[in-house]
């Protein structure tokens, strides 16, 4: 833990607060699912927008018995216009056909006898009641009138809301802005392939943080890799930040000499947010601000110690900057004990035993084995905690 680092409900704090929301962006329809919609949305029209039939078979005006127009050669549909219907009149139609003007109700075929001589009647052998006003027909505006909010600003669109979207006139709609993010990898003792020779490691960060990105909504835009080297640090930091509102780098937090980060941050002119958190693992995470308004995480090299760096730093800010609510904790009880951890922090992936929170063994910071199935993150104390206890839990994203 370093001179500077801070208490852990501050440092998520902080990242929460440092950060405003994004622009909101116009994507077209067939881009908006998972987004989040900036405005309400209003119909543009009725909905639907036509009076319609609800079931094949005949638009009739009046009491029965009805003469067929044009001897049934006729089928409205669902284009053009209807010439109305005169009282004692009928038109074949068909689902979704337009309702012309006069009808009063719709005859379902197989409600329906039609003679040779174009005379149209109700059967009686059915056991329904007789036909009734407005029957089978689907009044324009009853699902929405035009102006009326379809869908309310904050929703998260599915792929409904899309087609209720389609369905109002509407080809391009105004979204939240969602944070576009650069990748720095830097490490010259990282592999991207097979096993590693001793004294190398496996990239896992490559196919781990594109992942756990898209699930807290912000798209990888660009991606680099580099050893250690302050120079190269500082031109690919740069590079990384045209393009993007944040940049995540791992590894080169620490304080030794093959650690470039904080020379990166101040040869770019950024504040220094936070230099370091009071938890475990994780301890060597950065939160940095440029005067553009761009944002620098940096998270360690370990790769369980960057995911809890992810949850504390990134997260809270990913969700300012997507207009979303401040993260909050659940809670859970404990099973068991967790030990004192002098004046830091402990962040526990969990899993659960009949509805109790236990710890996973594997622990280290190098560890992806416990955080793999986890049920979530305890944020347990300095103090420790005892079984039986409730903790703070942060919820995974995935």
């Amino acid at each position: 833990m370093k001179r500077d680092a801070v208490a852990w409900d501050a440092a998520h704090r902080s990242a929460w607060d440092v950060a405003s929301p994004l622009p909101p962006a116009e994507v077209a329809l067939a881009d908006a699912a998972g987004r989040t919609l900036a405005a309400d949305l209003a119909s543009l029209t009725d909905i639907p927008h036509y009076a319609s039939s609800a079931m094949d078979g005949w638009a009739v005006s009046g009491d029965a018995p009805w003469s067929l127009r044009d001897g049934g050669a006729t089928i409205t549909r669902a284009v053009g216009s209807a010439p109305p219907l005169s009282d004692g009149a009928a038109a074949a139609i068909v689902t979704g056909g337009l309702v012309p003007p006069g009808t009063t109700g719709i005859l379902r075929t197989e409600h329906g006898h039609l003679t040779d001589g174009g005379v149209l009647t109700e059967r009686t052998d059915t056991g329904r009641e007789p036909l009734g006003p407005g029957a089978d027909i689907r009044p324009s505006g009853s699902e929405y009138r035009a102006g009326d909010v379809v869908i309310p600003a904050g929703t998260t669109l599915n792929p409904v809301h899309l087609a209720v979207a389609a369905s109002t006139g509407v080809d391009a709609i105004a979204v939240r802005g969602r944070a576009r993010v650069g990748l720095l990898l830097t490490g010259d003792e990282v592999v991207e392939s097979g096993i590693p020779a001793p004294g190398i490691v496996r990239d896992s960060f490559g196919v781990m943080l594109p992942a756990v990105l898209a699930a807290l909504r912000a798209d990888v835009t660009a991606t680099r890799r580099i050893g250690d080297d302050l120079d190269l640090s500082i031109a690919t930091v740069r590079e990384l930040l045209r393009g993007t509102d944040l940049v995540i780098t791992t590894g080169g937090t620490g304080d030794s000499p093959a650690d470039h980060l904080r020379d990166t941050l101040v040869a770019l002119g950024a504040t220094i947010v936070v230099d370091g958190i009071a938890m475990r693992p994780g301890s060597p995470s950065i939160l940095a601000r440029l005067d553009s308004g761009q944002f620098v995480v940096g998270l360690p090299g370990n790769p369980l110690a960057a995911m809890m760096g992810v949850l504390t730093l990134v997260r809270p800010l990913l969700a300012a900057m997507h207009g979303d609510a401040e993260p909050t904790c659940g809670s859970v009880v404990l099973a068991t004990d967790i030990s004192p951890a002098g004046d830091s922090t402990r962040l526990l992936p969990y899993h659960l035993v009949d509805g109790r929170a236990v710890p996973t063994a594997w622990r280290g910071s190098g560890m992806l084995r416990g955080l793999a199935d986890a049920a979530g993150v305890l944020v347990c104390a300095p103090p420790g905690a005892r079984a039986g206890d409730p903790v703070p839990v942060m919820p995974v994203p995935w």
